[in-house]
Parts: structure tokens; C-alpha cells; sequence
């Protein structure tokens, strides 16, 4: 008798031969493994991503857009992938931006254990790092199933001690959406995002989320550039203050507004009523030639002040890209490609493997520059040339 394990939720399984699905959370044999195979470490779930991801992502040390990733080619209306749209100058500008930043290293006073627990949204979080509001795994080399690949974030985040956003797609409808599915399986314990849809669509969708207990909602404003929606019958479009104002008076959840790259337009969003905005270019995947979001989000931080939470994603890859982003004026940083190759590689496993390496160097950085807390991180640790 063999031993299997789901990596989508954690369940041993015994039988001969491997099973064609999970007894528990019906998970199919992709994400069903033998207990020798299971990763223990996060290079591992990598490794795993990079054979099932083949001709798609290679899993680099470095995901940064560049010209000799087989991610990034000029797709001419093709699917992109997990690339960057056009030329991927735009993909490029995020993670440039963030190198450019450097750190004021301290070494004097007195040693500390740096506290990384923070709330978001009145929910106490171990770390300021959410999964980001990706969809559309399924696609990548059929790799896995849409519904378990959500659910894997979901989980995978929440064993890790944070909370995790779910995205929306063409294949996302309104009678099984993908997203949706993954909330109810885990009590509501995550944030949807969706698509620019029709308001009515919307309102139907927020409803459902209501209903199954997520804790907040929110719309990609960014995604009314996604010319793949209306290809497939599920047009996007641009949305008004006033549009905005609708949905966040039709919920009773906190509402976030994705996809901000401008100071006004941020401004407007807060005196629409949303709760969070989150400075992104959906990581250069709708217009090319932005600039990174960390040019942006000091810009955006400064225009709001404390009136509301900020969070950021773009280029992110490291604990201490989370504490520039902290520094620039994030309240909370998001991951997106780093987390669709865990949850591919290995499930919720992956998901939590590499989010508790995230956690791990956010720490040294923080020791490293003198940041007791999260609240600490801000321009002071920054260095500035003269």
C-alpha cells in the first residue's frame, strides 16, 4: 500500500495506485503526489513549476521581463502568457524601479526581534504580503484545475498566516466562477477582485461574495484594457467616479480599486468611498511603457496622506522589495507570478513554502535597516544620493 498526498489540502490518501482524485476537496490526480515527492523546500515547489510550466516559465532567479526570458516576446495578439504586454517595457519599469532603490544599513543599537504582524481591513495578518488577484493558471499548460489552483492560494496563504486576493478572467462566468468556488470551499476567507464587468454583472458577483463570507471585494480597473474578456463575450469597460460610487454603496464589504497609477485618480477613488487602493499596472500586462509602480506609489502616498490603506504589487520578488514598498508608502504588499508558480508546483504547499520565505527575509531587512515593526518602514531607511 502507497501513501499520497494532496497538496491542495493536505490530505494523506492510501492506495495502490495513485488516485484520480481527493476524498476530501475532490482535487484530480495533478495535484496528488507520493509522500517521498512531497517538496520541503521552496527551490523544490520551483523545480516543480519549471517541468509543469515548460515552454511557459522557467521558473529564473530573476523574473524581471527581460528580453531572454521565454515569457517575454511581442505576442502579436496572441495570449501573453505570464509575460508582459507589447514589448514588456512596462513589466520591466516594475522590477527596474525597485532595484534602483537602496537601503541605509544600520548596525548600532539595541537587538531586536522585528515584528512583522500588521491588520488589514480590521484582520490581523502575520505579515503585510498578500497573494495578488491572479487568474487564468489553468490555462498554462493545463497544469492544473482553475477551481483548485484558487483554492491552493487561498489556503496556502492563510497556513501562512496572511489572506489571499482572487482574480477574474474570460473563462470566470457568473454561474461558475473559478474564484468564487475557491471562496466558499474556505468559509469566505479571501478578497475577490473582479474585471470592469457591466454594474449589474458586478453587483451579482459582489452578492455572491456577501454571501459566502469574504471579507472585502473589489474591481481590476485596470483590466477594461483585457481584450481577451471581449473576445470571449465578457466585455470590460472603463469605469466613472459615479460607477464606483454605485458599487461601493451597494456593498456592506470594504471595497478596493485596483489598479491605480495616478494621484488624482487615487484621490477620487477615496472620495468615492473605497477602503483600499492598490497602485499597480497589473504587473505590465494591459499598456506598455508605464513607469514601475514604485516611481508611482510615493507619488500616490503623498496625494492621499493616512486618509486610506495603499497597497502595491510589481516586480515584487523579495522580502526586501516588500520593505521598499513598505518604505515608498505601501500599507501592504501583494505577489503574483512568484505565487502562480507555488500553487502550481505544489498547491497550498507551495503557496505557504513560499510565503514563509518571503516572511523570512522581510525579517533581515527590517533587522538590517533598524525596523522594529512594519509601522517603522518608511523613507528614513531609504538611501538618498545627494
Amino acid at each position: 500500500m502507497n501513501q499520497w498526498y494532496c497538496s491542495v489540502c493536505h490530505t494523506k490518501l492510501n492506495s495502490e495506485k495513485k488516485p484520480d482524485i481527493c476524498e476530501v476537496c475532490h482535487a484530480d490526480d495533478r495535484m496528488i503526489m507520493n509522500m517521498e515527492e512531497v517538496p520541503q523546500s521552496l527551490e523544490q515547489v520551483r523545480d516543480l513549476a519549471r517541468t509543469k510550466l515548460k515552454g511557459i516559465c522557467a521558473a529564473y532567479p530573476s523574473c524581471d521581463g527581460s528580453f531572454d526570458k521565454i515569457c517575454q516576446r511581442e505576442a502579436y495578439g496572441k495570449p501573453i502568457g505570464l509575460g508582459g504586454v507589447g514589448q514588456g517595457l512596462s513589466f520591466r519599469a516594475n522590477s527596474q524601479a525597485l532595484a534602483d532603490i537602496q537601503f541605509n544599513m544600520s548596525v548600532l543599537g539595541d537587538h531586536f526581534e522585528p515584528d512583522t504582524s500588521c491588520s488589514f481591513l480590521g484582520i490581523d495578518l502575520n505579515f503585510p504580503v498578500l497573494a495578488s488577484s491572479t487568474a487564468g493558471a489553468q490555462k498554462y499548460n493545463d497544469a492544473l484545475d482553475e477551481t483548485m489552483f484558487c483554492t491552493s492560494v487561498l489556503k496556502g496563504s492563510k497556513d501562512a498566516g496572511t489572506i489571499g486576493l482572487r482574480g477574474d478572467t474570460w473563462f470566470y462566468t457568473l454561474e461558475d466562477n473559478p474564484s468564487l468556488n475557491a471562496m466558499k470551499a474556505c468559509n469566505g476567507y479571501g478578497i475577490p477582485i473582479f474585471k470592469p464587468r457591466a454594474q449589474d454583472v458586478l453587483k451579482r458577483l459582489i452578492e455572491k461574495a456577501e454571501s459566502y463570507g469574504c471579507k472585502a471585494v473589489g474591481m481590476d480597473l485596470d483590466g477594461c484594457g483585457s481584450t481577451i474578456m471581449a473576445l470571449h463575450g465578457q466585455p470590460v469597460f472603463k469605469k466613472s467616479v459615479k460607477d464606483i460610487e454605485e458599487l461601493v454603496n451597494f456593498t456592506s464589504l470594504p471595497f478596493i480599486a485596483k489598479g491605480i497609477m495616478l494621484p488624482d485618480e487615487a484621490q477620487k477613488c477615496a472620495d468615492a468611498g473605497v477602503s483600499v487602493i492598490a497602485v499597480s499596472n497589473h504587473g505590465g500586462r494591459v499598456m506598455d511603457s508605464t513607469p514601475g509602480v514604485a516611481t508611482m506609489l510615493p507619488k500616490i502616498r503623498e496625494k492621499l496622506g493616512d486618509s486610506v490603506t495603499i497597497t502595491a504589487d510589481g516586480g515584487v520578488r523579495t522580502g526586501y522589495d516588500v520593505l521598499k514598498m513598505l518604505a515608498l508608502g505601501a500599507d501592504a504588499v501583494l505577489l503574483g507570478r512568484d505565487i502562480i508558480r507555488a500553487a502550481v508546483g505544489a498547491g497550498s504547499l507551495g503557496v505557504q513554502l513560499h510565503l514563509e520565505h518571503i516572511k523570512k527575509t522581510l525579517k533581515k531587512a527590517m533587522f538590517m535597516t533598524g525596523t522594529k515593526n512594519v509601522k517603522m518602514a518608511d523613507s528614513r531607511i531609504l538611501f538618498k544620493q545627494n
